[in-house]
């Protein structure tokens, strides 16, 4: 039963288990976090961190030509406003470009890191979707990948990760249906270990870094937030993490218990 003898309705499915570590297995918490990591910066098909001067490399001319097709693009490709001769680029590959962006919904994102991610956006984004959340905004989390610190940008988390998010903003959404909140806002979900290394307090083994963390802001005081997520999860709706911070809540789903 849930807070004031409501049931939480139909039980969250199992986390799923991983073979990298050994997710949700007790103890050894920096061994299984460092092995996740070390797993997520291992080479695949998958893009992992951005650089300014590896974008370039990896989009080569047609996608220069493509960056270059705004101010904030080419600010981003020069480090000055766009001037001069513009470089011609095939009218298929631009076609492409917005393709990727339409599809996800992600006009407003930076276009050089949709070109980066190319189909990958929109995909991860009808993952999101496809979890049927009604208070989460499958947009709006997708929208806390795209972000930069210095030269080095965030990713999106590797294809094999992305049904762990999906178990932790199941959490949050029951969270919020308990207390009756319409809409939540995460401001942070998965960090790539370059990424992450930047952000500041951020810890080393951050379980950001492992796809099974968001922070998140309700419409109510913070604190409001992480004592009921802490109750609920005390009587069984998950087990993991719950930190509280003056203005949100950290929630992950390590497989075992532990309040900051």
């Amino acid at each position: 039963m849930g807070l004031g003898g409501r049931d939480f309705g139909e039980p969250l499915p199992q986390n799923p288990r991983v073979s990298a570590g050994g997710l949700l297995r007790t103890g050894g918490e920096s061994r299984i976090v460092d092995a996740m990591i070390s797993a997520a910066q291992a080479p695949v098909s998958e893009p992992r961190v951005i650089h300014r001067r590896g974008m370039l490399g990896t989009l080569g001319l047609a996608g220069l030509g493509v960056l270059a097709s705004s101010a904030k693009a080419g600010a981003f490709t020069t480090g000055k406003p766009s001037a001069g001769p513009q470089v011609s680029v095939p009218t298929a590959t631009e076609n492409d470009f917005y393709t990727y962006s339409q599809a996800a919904g992600a006009d407003e994102l930076p276009p050089e890191w949709v070109a980066w991610h190319g189909p990958l956006t929109g995909e991860y984004l009808r993952y999101l979707s496809g979890l049927g959340l009604r208070r989460v905004c499958p947009k709006q989390v997708l929208t806390t990948h795209a972000h930069h610190h210095g030269s080095v940008w965030n990713t999106l988390p590797p294809k094999t990760w992305w049904n762990r998010i999906g178990y932790t903003l199941r959490v949050v959404e029951r969270i919020a249906r308990e207390m009756n909140v319409s809409q939540v806002e995460v401001i942070s979900a998965y960090r790539c270990p370059q990424y992450n290394a930047l952000c500041p307090g951020a810890k080393s083994g951050s379980w950001h870094q492992a796809n099974i963390a968001a922070d998140v802001k309700f419409p109510v005081k913070a604190s409001k937030v992480t004592a009921t997520a802490r109750e609920l999860r005390d009587l069984g709706l998950f087990k993991g993490g719950v930190g509280g911070y003056w203005n949100f809540t950290h929630i992950d789903c390590r497989g075992h218990n532990v309040n900051w």
